[in-house]
Formats: C-alpha cells, sequence, structure tokens
C-alpha cells in the first residue's frame, strides 16, 4: 500500500518530493507543476526514470509504470530502451530520415544534404533500410561495405561513417542497447589501397601555357576556371560566387563566411586579368540571374563535375583544387612573398594563436601585390606553349 492518495496528489501544492514507496516520488515545481519520478537503485548505481505529468497520469497508473520499471531493472533490461520497444522501434531508414532532418540545420549548403541520401539510397538501404536499427548487427554492416570497399573506397569510408552516426542516434535514443560496431566492422575488412591525400596539380610552369589554351575558346566553364587560377580560389567557391559578392570598382571580391570552408568571411583583392573576365561575364549576364558562372539550367552554378569534364576534355591529368596547389609551389619556389601572405590568400584556417593574430587583418595589400604577380605569371607570353 502507498503513501500517498489521490486526494493528497491533488493537493499538494509545497515544492519538494512526496514519496510513495518503493522509489515513486512525486514532484512539485516552484510553478505548480506535478510530475512523476521513478527511482530505482542496482549495483551501487542510482537512475531517476520520468514517469510523465501527474496531471495526465494517475496515482494508480504511475505505481504500474513504475513497477514496470523495477522489474525490468531486476532482469538486467534497460527501462528507456523497453520503453522505446514498446512505442516502435524505427527502421534503418526511418532514423536516416530523423538524423537527417536533426543535422540539416548545421550543414552548409543542401549539397551535403544530397551527398549522404544518395549514398545511403545507393550502398545501404537495400541491405538494410527496412530492419529495425535494434536489428543490425556488425557482419549486416561489414557484408554491404565488402563489396564496395576496394572498388569505391572513399565511398565506402564514407557510408561507414554514416551508417555509424546514425546508429549511434539509434543508441544515444534508446532504440539500441549497445553502440554501433563500427570499429570491429573496420577491422573485419581488408586493407584499402594507399592514397597519398592530394589533389592532381599542374606543374605551376605549365600554367601559363594552360591559361592561353583556355582562351582559345569561350565558355561559362573556361571562364570561371580561368578565375579559379588567377584567384586561387577553391572550384565551389567560384561556382556559386554571385554578383553581389563583387566590388568592380575596389576590385574585391567578398565571399560571406557561410560559403567558406573555415566559416570565416574572406576577401580577395582582384587582378586586372580577373576583373576583365568579370566584365566579360557582365556582357553575356542572364537577366535577373545572381550567378557570376550559371550553369546549363537557368539560375543553377555550374555543376561539381563541369570543371573535371573540361580538363579531361583538354586532355590535362589535373584536377581544378590543384591549380591552388601549383599557386602555393610558384610562390614558394619562385618569388619572396611571405608564406602568411600566401596562405591567407588560399582562406587557409590557421591552428597556431599568435600567427592567426598575425594574420588578423588579412593582409590585403601584401596579397593584392602577390596576386597581381601571379596574374602576370599565368597570363606571360614568354612562357613555351
Amino acid at each position: 500500500m502507498g503513501k500517498l492518495s489521490a486526494t493528497a496528489v491533488k493537493a499538494a501544492r509545497r515544492p519538494g518530493r512526496l514519496g510513495d514507496g518503493d522509489g515513486l516520488y512525486l514532484v512539485v515545481q516552484p510553478t505548480g507543476s506535478k510530475s512523476w519520478v521513478c527511482r530505482v537503485q542496482k549495483h551501487g548505481m542510482r537512475r531517476d526514470f520520468g514517469l510523465g505529468s501527474a496531471a495526465k497520469v494517475s496515482l494508480a497508473d504511475a505505481r504500474e509504470r513504475a513497477r514496470e520499471i523495477r522489474s525490468w531493472v531486476e532482469l538486467g533490461l534497460d527501462p528507456i530502451f523497453e520503453r522505446r520497444k514498446a512505442q516502435g522501434i524505427p527502421t534503418f531508414r526511418e532514423a536516416a530520415a530523423k538524423v537527417l532532418a536533426a543535422h540539416r540545420k548545421t550543414w552548409r549548403n543542401e549539397k551535403h544534404e544530397a551527398q549522404w541520401s544518395s549514398t545511403l539510397e545507393a550502398y545501404a538501404f537495400p541491405h538494410i533500410g527496412h530492419l529495425q536499427v535494434n536489428d543490425i548487427t556488425g557482419p549486416m554492416i561489414r557484408g554491404l561495405l565488402a563489396e564496395i570497399w576496394l572498388s569505391k573506397p572513399e565511398t565506402a569510408r564514407r557510408v561507414r561513417q554514416r551508417i555509424g552516426t546514425i546508429l549511434d542516434w539509434a543508441y544515444a535514443s534508446g532504440y539500441r542497447e549497445s553502440e554501433a560496431p563500427m570499429r570491429a566492422v573496420t577491422r573485419g575488412l581488408p586493407r584499402q589501397p594507399k592514397k597519398d591525400g592530394h589533389f592532381a596539380a599542374m606543374p605551376y610552369d605549365k600554367v601559363p601555357a594552360f591559361v592561353f589554351r583556355l582562351r582559345e575558346r569561350e565558355s561559362f566553364s573556361r571562364l570561371a576556371l580561368q578565375f579559379a587560377i588567377l584567384t586561387a580560389a577553391r572550384s565551389g567557391e567560384v561556382r556559386h560566387a554571385t554578383w553581389d559578392e563583387i566590388d568592380l570598382k575596389v576590385g574585391l571580391w567578398t565571399l560571406p563566411k557561410e560559403r567558406m570552408k573555415a566559416q570565416r568571411e574572406h576577401v580577395v583583392p582582384l587582378t586586372r586579368p580577373a576583373l576583365c573576365i568579370l566584365e566579360r561575364c557582365l556582357e553575356l549576364r542572364i537577366a535577373n540571374c545572381p550567378l557570376i558562372f550559371p550553369g546549363a539550367r537557368r539560375n543553377a552554378p555550374l555543376s561539381d563535375m563541369t570543371l573535371t569534364k573540361l580538363l579531361k576534355e583538354m586532355k590535362e591529368p589535373y584536377t581544378a583544387h590543384g591549380f591552388r596547389s601549383a599557386f602555393r609551389d610558384w610562390v614558394s619556389e619562385t618569388t619572396n612573398h611571405s608564406g602568411d601572405v600566401a596562405e591567407a590568400a588560399l582562406a587557409h584556417a590557421v591552428k597556431d594563436k599568435t600567427e592567426a593574430a598575425y594574420r588578423r587583418g588579412n593582409l590585403l595589400e601584401k596579397r593584392r601585390i602577390m596576386m597581381n604577380d601571379w596574374a602576370s605569371f599565368c597570363t606571360s607570353p614568354r612562357i613555351s606553349r
């Protein structure tokens, strides 16, 4: 027989806990709201489990829920997990949707979410999408990864990481009794071939001749690649560049932090050749289109494969990103410009606090001089073709 009565529960006003016995408490908040809590202790560990609002859960129901929790604990079961089980455990596909929704606000663009969805749809859902998250085992994960582990190593690693994130969410939400066994899964797979981790970069002494070839024909993709080379910017920063980021009068391109890898505003001094490209794009501008380098679809940027395709068509075994490395090598090997200025031009994040403080003013004028030298080099007619 409990110590509380329905009348006492209704009349309780003073903030604090009123015990009913066997670990069941009525908790009265200073605001006057009341809720039920069940306290259990096993192996020296004490845990409190909320049972709901006293306005919605009667004393009799609270006692029944408390008895159920105590029984689970005595059997060595996790009450939170058992409750979730009773409510219905989501499938892996359903859990993935919840994780995507939870992470959506933290991602910089829609492309990242699209990559998550496409890789899971292609490589995970056909195998485990229909299974409840508590039924997914290490061997199942290893099996689906094994199909692409050696043939598509980078994609496989991303799929592994995304499956792990979803199953960890399921564990933290009480839908699984254990964390995702991703470490054991990885050990059960063969060693992937090593990569040097660098983007294929054109040697800087070949850049002027390549820029000359780019100018032989005109297209938005060719103009975009020239602009990327001259500004040492990432291809994504160029492809998504908009006219409101450009100040033609002072020769500056200001990228908002939302578009930068380091989540920090970046200002790029524009050289005369870069400004000429912008002026030409202004002449070619599609009415009401905010993009400087639009793609085939109206008001859509060039795709991330457009510049790669262009390089392949020109029979060059390099990447668009690699031109940033070419720029950095040119600075180091042929000029007296400071490495700090070059790193600032590349918008690289700085870990050292002293160096970061030194760069806080973004060294704009020194960078302008350096970028003018780079532009002169890239457009120099003296380099053999």
